[in-house]
């Protein structure tokens, strides 16, 4: 029996003017803007429509912005009769899916992921970490590459993401050396990314610790529909195993391709990107050839979404 997966994207995918044609077309949407401006103390609708672009990209504004958009687009397919048999999503992307999950409470997840984005930039200070995107290298070279390294400094691989291509995070001189490295080595691309901190390795464990103490505050639930976890690209069934989960992958490693081959092997066939931007989509493209694959990001793509639906339904 085949399966449809919603994915959901992690910071980086937002932009200026995110879910505005949303909001202003389906009611559910501006409910979920405005209980997210209770629960951070702030306009959402301001943040995520007119920014300006410095607000959004601040870690500690991005992410409950993100999780916004993505669960607003996600309430409107509730609407319409779209639901998934399986969830996940890319680092903050995971706390979109605990919501779709009914694992965790949107009320509770957008002051969490708040706490979480200021958390994580607290952890490392500006200029001390960098990450960097390695294109076209396996995940072996990259690994003994990082090895390599390390006599500079920390540096880890922090995300898997597709077939040939993996970020690695850490100290600036290791990173910056892996870079030049990796390119030796015959990485089609190698490139330091433009982010404020070491997302995903060893230098993020004090933000988890405060992450543990802000998760005491609030309810967790077992899940009640699947859903993979990133440090482990599998299943988490109980809410220790989740909360534990979410304070890992604060400074692990994230398998997203591991998370998506995992979903494949199940029956998923087809995966639909919630919330802003088409990243996760190419992730997906790369490591399952066969998958439909769409998002839902505004009107349009929404639209497109449901006139294949009316056609395979």
């Amino acid at each position: 029996m085949k399966k449809t997966a919603f994915i959901f994207p992690g910071q980086g995918a937002q932009y200026v003017g995110m879910g505005r044609d949303l909001v202003e077309n389906y009611p559910i949407a501006d409910q979920i803007f405005t209980q997210a401006s209770e629960a951070v103390g702030y306009s959402m609708r301001s943040l995520c429509f007119e920014g300006p672009e410095t607000e959004l990209e601040k870690t500690e504004n991005t992410q409950p912005a993100i999780l916004t958009v993505s669960i607003a687009a996600m309430m409107i397919l509730k609407e319409k009769g779209i639901h998934a048999d399986i969830t996940t999503g890319l680092s903050l992307g995971e706390y979109s899916a605990l919501v779709a999950a009914e694992s965790i409470d949107f009320q509770d997840a957008v002051p969490l992921v708040k706490a979480r984005g200021r958390f994580m930039q607290e952890a490392v200070p500006v200029g001390v970490g960098k990450m960097a995107a390695i294109i076209g290298l396996d995940r072996d070279p990259v690994l003994k590459i990082c090895e390599q390294c390390s006599e500079f400094g920390i540096i880890e691989p922090a995300n898997f993401n597709s077939p040939g291509q993996i970020v690695v995070a850490g100290e600036t001189a290791a990173i910056e050396a892996a870079v030049e490295v990796c390119k030796e080595a015959g990485a089609k691309r190698a490139v330091v990314l433009p982010v404020s901190a070491p997302f995903h390795c060893s230098m993020l464990a004090p933000a988890g610790i405060k992450l543990e103490k802000e998760m005491g505050k609030m309810e967790i639930r077992a899940p009640k529909i699947p859903i993979i976890a990133n440090v482990s690209g599998d299943y988490v069934h109980s809410a220790e195993d989740i909360r534990r989960a979410l304070i890992k992958q604060v400074s692990h490693s994230v398998y997203w391709e591991d998370s998506v081959r995992r979903m494949v092997d199940d029956g998923v066939d087809t995966f639909i990107e919630v919330g802003p931007g088409k990243v996760l989509s190419g992730f997906v493209k790369r490591i399952a050839k066969d998958a439909i694959i769409h998002n839902v990001e505004d009107v349009p793509s929404l639209n497109k979404l449901l006139d294949y639906w009316k056609e395979v339904c």
